[in-house]
């Protein structure tokens, strides 16, 4: 006598069929419609990026290399522009400018983001709502009109800010074109409007950090700076690995709010890198060199990427 295991009953047509478990290696996930169906959401943004991205940069990287002006043939001139970018006395200006600015700007802004991240993370304080979104108000406003409300303000005519410091026997001039006081003051209007977008960062981290360490460090005796400096600044490693490179590179790409301040006077002590380029590619119409200048401001603030990159990886490590 002979047994037959049963057999599975025949699906019908149109039945349910229970889907393939995900991060499985279900017959979906390499079958050709899978495949079809990830390249089909692919296609735009590698379009979108091969176009506006891409293909911009190597038209850049190959104009730097020309005369390119935009109008009649382009010529050859190897490292020319380049070999220009570190010897012509006005960009060398524009990069100490850049550096000035960098160096003002970055601290500054870093230092009361953190600052008021700490006093605004404090559940006791009444209306820490109103006052995060008063502070993070400014960094929304488009950064030419707040320019204009500034040069307004600090208008030695007509501006409330010099009227305000006229009635306490301050006398303040005209600092826009004051060329001790110009740059500062355009680091502070750009500090005033950017520190509020780092100090959402530095709020969002503080949040990460376990409250059981500072009960701990209380019921162990530690003092305000003590908990700062052993719990909170070291678990805020990597946040502050992020707000420094972010603001790095804000500082680097200045340019329409000291635009419209200053134009980059007086005497070029505001002009910027980025305000080079603009003003060689579409005033003086050297394509070919403003691509140079481009490219040695993107090697610059790589370098300078890594760097800050490794620092803070190595410290991570260290703490680890």
């Amino acid at each position: 006598m002979t047994t037959h295991a049963p057999s599975a009953p025949p699906r019908r047509r149109g039945a349910y069929r229970p889907p393939a478990p995900i991060g499985g290696r279900g017959p979906l996930r390499h079958s050709p419609r899978h495949r079809l169906t990830v390249v089909a959401f692919l296609t735009p943004a590698i379009v979108i990026l091969t176009v506006f991205v891409a293909w911009p940069m190597v038209s850049a990287l190959r104009l730097s290399f020309t005369d390119a002006s935009g109008f009649g043939r382009e010529k050859f001139v190897g490292l020319e522009n380049y070999a220009r970018v570190f010897t012509d006395p006005d960009i060398v200006s524009a990069m100490g400018n850049t550096a000035l600015y960098a160096l003002l700007f970055t601290p500054i802004a870093i230092a009361l983001a953190l600052a008021f991240a700490l006093l605004l993370n404090n559940p006791l304080l009444p209306l820490r709502g109103l006052f995060r979104t008063a502070l993070f108000t400014p960094f929304i406003v488009s950064l030419a009109v707040a320019a204009f409300a500034w040069s307004y303000l600090l208008d030695p005519q007509i501006g409330l800010l010099n009227y305000w410091l006229r009635g306490l026997g301050i006398q303040l001039g005209n600092v826009l074109q004051d060329p001790t006081l110009a740059m500062p003051a355009v680091v502070l209007v750009a500090v005033w409007k950017s520190f509020g977008f780092y100090m959402v960062i530095f709020l969002a981290g503080l949040q990460d950090i376990p409250t059981s360490l500072y009960e701990a460090a209380r019921v162990d005796g530690a003092s305000a700076w003590q908990r700062f400096r052993s719990i909170t600044f070291p678990m805020l490693g990597n946040t502050m690995g992020f707000v420094v490179i972010v603001a790095l590179i804000a500082a680097l790409q200045a340019f329409d709010q000291i635009y419209v301040m200053t134009g980059g006077g007086p005497y070029g002590t505001t002009q910027t890198i980025v305000m080079e380029i603009y003003q060689s590619g579409f005033r003086k119409l050297e394509l070919g060199f403003a691509s140079a200048l481009s490219y040695v401001l993107l090697l610059i603030t790589l370098v300078l990427s890594l760097t800050q990159f490794l620092f803070f990886s190595r410290r991570e490590k260290d703490a680890a």
